[in-house]
């Protein structure tokens, strides 16, 4: 899904934006923010040849279709296991998002998850998600298969009132069989965690994101990602949730978490 463009300069990359890596509707579509998070995290290990533990966007402004985003990575820091590293994206001169990141990898005995998975139905067994605002057809939503497990979404935010843990769980996975589940995909799929605002709240509400965080655990072969999200508090018109990112085997592959303006629609 995310098709980062190498130019002349190693630590410069360029992204098409198109709907399919956009959100909202069809006359003011923007660059989905995990799709940015995702280019960035493709452009960081492009330049310094090292996985990505971590990494955290401050997204800045919006970049809207038809455009082309222009990533450049700097190293301060190139050490002999770790990197610190980070990324400017903008269009133009217009800064659109700031990348800052650890990389690297450490040989090491130990390797233990204590989160359990959620109990969850098959995928196949679950509905698709969805959705009562307008939208394009071939946003990035229609490049994604996304199961409800639980949560309400769409009209169904509206009925029952707030919920009373803040949690929903969606199964997902891309649409095109040859896009991997890597660190890539799954900083884009990390983004998802404001669709769980509406559930939490018990309102047609949502997010728009301030920051996103991810941090990766241990990625495994896997079908499908369940994403287990939980809104944590709304207050003066902020609202600060997290997720966690699971195989279909329980293998916790990553977390993410962010603050976001909340919007009520």
């Amino acid at each position: 899904m995310i098709a980062l463009q190498p130019t002349a300069d190693p630590h410069r990359f360029a992204l098409d934006v198109t709907p399919a890596l956009s959100v909202g509707p069809p006359e003011a579509q923007f660059l989905f923010g995990g799709a940015g998070l995702a280019a960035s995290v493709a452009a960081l290990e492009a330049a310094v040849a090292r996985p990505v533990v971590w990494a955290a966007a401050q997204y800045l402004s919006y970049a809207r279709p038809p455009a082309t985003l222009d990533l450049d990575v700097v190293v301060p820091v190139l050490g002999k296991h770790n990197a610190q590293a980070r990324v400017t994206g903008h269009v133009g001169d217009t800064e659109i998002l700031t990348v800052n990141a650890a990389l690297g990898s450490r040989a090491a005995e130990v390797s233990m998850q204590w989160p359990v998975a959620p109990p969850a139905p098959p995928p196949e067994d679950c509905p698709a998600m969805t959705y009562n605002w307008r939208r394009a057809d071939d946003d990035v939503n229609e490049h994604l298969d996304l199961r409800t497990v639980s949560g309400r979404f769409g009209a169904e935010r509206d009925e029952g009132g707030p919920s009373g843990d803040g949690r929903s769980l969606l199964w997902a996975r891309p649409r095109d069989p040859g896009v991997a589940i890597d660190r890539v995909l799954l900083a884009l799929l990390a983004d998802f965690l404001p669709s769980g605002v509406g559930h939490a709240i018990g309102r047609s509400a949502g997010g728009n994101s301030l920051d996103n965080t991810i941090r990766y655990v241990r990625l495994v072969e896997t079908g499908w990602v369940l994403l287990d999200t939980q809104i944590d508090a709304a207050h003066a018109g902020f609202v600060h949730g997290s997720m966690r990112l699971f195989a279909e085997d329980g293998t916790l592959m990553a977390l993410g978490s962010q603050s976001m303006i909340l919007r009520m629609f």
